[in-house]
């Protein structure tokens, strides 16, 4: 059928097809030699990550067969574990590692596995002293199992509790920590929302937060890719333990949470006990409270319960009030206290602030969406306290009573207050501060005056030309322009990229490549084995599409491969790096860019091959770059001054050294 496909002069080499060596793998597995049945799994583990094999070997109840060997395989090898335990352990390897890659290609649904396997799959993980590529591949079994079905989460969160995953992460394998972290995050994620604060109990119980800041974030190695994202889901689910809080009404009614508020103004005003409530005294009292509520910055003096029914930030701005007044009193009082004795205009509301401050921060931290499967954004000084939330607004509230002064703000300039302070959080956080000391260090050197001379730089190197002579040069030139950038892109896909393919896991990264033939008339792709280095050979790239054959190019939401991703795949981060090729009568090239910058590359290529126009972020940028250069250099003043076409020669080098001057 597909001999036409093979190019002229190419070396066929023959073997068995995979439905002859599925056949064949099988009956070896089942082997009474033990020598042929390790071969047959190590075969198995190697032959298993090819889809085609891999059907035809569940076709014959292969994974049921693994199963049952895990199951049945420890007490029937008891007695041969003592004298072959090495030959034991590979063989237990190689059976989880096909079984990993077997149910990789997503053919067989989770459902179907019984309890006995959920236990003995836990039990691998519960021993101590295990082997690595065993304990390994069962906190895969067991994160695949908890994301993908919600029965075996209940099953696998009865067998596994946090307390045995732990020892897992004071080990020195950065594999194993970073697959016990995605164990914990898979049972945290998929936990029903009233178990989550519970399970958030426990780790901070068993101490989680400071075992992961000494053995993984502290230890003496570098973070990698796939560590550094199971600790920024880690984060993300535990910010996200503050949404019930941010959208919670404060209930005027309930004397509880009003006592939070009284309690905000004892801190602040009550050195002496209240005097003895009399009927005269009442009224007296009712008129000081509103007055210390107006000093306290709310906007609602007479009742400030009605300030904290917005939702975001609810009932959590009462209690980062309520935290930063109790443990960090003098700081509190001081700012309080400080603006109470500043003329009515000037002072810095901290009711109001603090409410608006804390809305800021959830908007920073992106409080209550789901983590994205491809970032890998963590900060390392929120695994430096138990109660890091509310310690970064005790940094910040102080940091934005501290700019109010700096900018001698009025109450009209509140909203101009409130984007310095998110532009000096943001500038601080940008630098990864790996304690909440450093980012304090951090935010002291971003005052006010240095956020104005940054701004003037920044709108030092945007000039903008708006005079009409230059208006019409720019359009004049800007066709060039745009045909520049349309090469640049083209050029690009003819080099071509390498995708990476969406699998229900992140693990065991799939790649394939996709490039534009040089004479840009056909797109050539095909699967690779790993994350190429270096030039991939055109011969490697088997599958074909014509240019002409491109009925569109869809993106985002609208790609067929977002549609039939569930809930959680349907990822805001996966969904801005999605597009899809249509052709031919509903056939789809789907593809995940790896990062904005090749999405927009390709995006803008396939659209100028079909002739449309390029609107990605990247083209703008280029634009104005290129165009406001060279309007630049078209208004140097050049009169008769010669332009070399040479470059001027490079200087020879100094006989020595001896001027320089080592600064440090």
């Amino acid at each position: 059928q597909n001999r036409n496909e093979i190019k002229n002069g190419t070396i066929l080499r023959l073997t068995t097809s995979p439905a002859r060596n599925a056949q064949d793998l099988h009956e070896r597995i089942q082997s009474s030699s033990m020598d042929s049945k390790l071969e047959a799994l190590k075969d198995l583990a190697s032959l298993s990550r090819d889809v085609t094999f891999a059907q035809e070997f569940i076709n014959l109840d292969g994974i049921f067969l693994l199963t049952q060997m895990v199951e049945s395989g420890t007490e029937r090898y008891q007695k041969l574990q003592k004298i072959m335990k090495p030959c034991f352990g590979d063989m237990l390897s190689f059976t989880l590692t096909a079984f990993v890659e077997l149910m990789d290609h997503g053919i067989v649904s989770w459902d179907t596995f019984s309890v006995a396997f959920i236990k003995k799959i836990a039990s691998f993980v519960n021993k101590s002293g295990m082997d690595t590529s065993i304990l390994q591949r069962s906190l895969a079994i067991l994160e695949s199992m908890v994301l993908n079905s919600h029965d075996l989460y209940q099953k696998v969160a009865q067998e596994i509790t946090i307390g045995q995953l732990i020892p897992h992460l004071q080990g020195t394998d950065q594999e194993i920590q970073t697959y016990t972290i995605a164990v914990i995050n898979a049972l945290f994620l998929k936990a029903p929302d009233e178990r989550r604060q519970e399970m958030a109990n426990i780790l901070a119980q068993k101490q989680l937060r400071s075992i992961i800041l000494t053995h993984v974030i502290r230890a003496q190695r570098a973070i990698n890719n796939e560590m550094a994202h199971q600790l920024y889901v880690l984060q993300v689910l535990t910010f996200n333990l503050l949404e019930d809080r941010m959208m919670t009404k404060m209930d005027p009614q309930d004397q509880a949470q009003r006592d939070i508020i009284f309690e905000l103004r004892r801190i602040a005003f009550d050195a002496e006990p209240e005097p003895n409530a009399s009927s005269g005294s009442m009224e007296k009292r009712k008129s000081m409270y509103t007055r210390d509520y107006k000093k306290l910055g709310f906007i609602n003096h007479v009742n400030p319960a009605m300030d904290f029914t917005q939702t975001p930030p609810g009932m959590l701005a009462l209690d980062n009030m309520l935290y930063f007044a109790k443990q960090h009193q003098d700081a509190y009082i001081r700012i309080v206290l400080e603006n109470s004795s500043r003329e009515d205009k000037h002072e810095c509301p901290f009711g109001r602030s603090s409410i608006e401050l804390t809305k800021m921060l959830c908007e920073i931290l992106k409080v209550g969406e789901l983590p994205s499967e491809t970032c890998n954004d963590f900060h390392p000084m929120f695994f430096t306290h138990d109660r890091s939330f509310e310690e970064f607004f005790c940094i910040c509230i102080q940091l934005l009573n501290k700019t109010w002064k700096e900018m001698r703000a009025t109450s009209e300039d509140f909203n101009k207050v409130m984007q310095v302070v998110k532009e000096q959080v943001m500038r601080a956080l940008s630098t990864k501060p790996s304690s909440l000391d450093q980012f304090k260090s951090k935010l002291q050197n971003l005052s006010y005056t240095e956020i104005l001379k940054i701004r003037q730089s920044e709108r030092m190197n945007q000039e903008d030309f708006q005079s009409r002579p230059i208006l019409e040069l720019k359009e004049k030139i800007q066709p060039e322009i745009l045909e520049l950038i349309k090469q640049q892109r083209l050029n690009r896909l003819v080099e071509g990229t390498c995708f990476r393919k969406l699998n229900s896991r992140r693990r065991q990264d799939k790649f394939w490549y996709c490039r534009l033939s040089p004479n840009h008339k056909v797109l050539h792709y095909g699967d690779l084995e790993e994350s190429p280095q270096g030039e991939v050979p055109h011969d490697s790239l088997q599958d074909k599409l014509p240019v002409a054959d491109i009925k569109a190019v869809v993106t985002g939401k609208d790609c067929p491969h977002m549609k039939e991703k569930g809930a959680l795949k349907q990822n805001k981060e996966v969904l801005e790096l999605a597009f899809s090729i249509l052709y031919d009568s509903n056939c789809q090239l789907n593809f995940i860019a790896p990062d904005k910058h090749e999405y927009c590359i390709w995006t803008d290529g396939l659209n100028a091959l079909l002739g449309k126009d390029m609107l990605s972020d990247l083209t703008r940028n280029d634009l104005d770059t290129l165009l406001s250069m060279e309007i630049k250099l078209r208004l140097l003043d050049l009169e008769n001054i010669q332009i070399p076409d040479a470059p001027p020669p490079i200087p020879k080098e100094p006989s020595n050294y001896d001027f320089v001057y080592d600064c440090n």
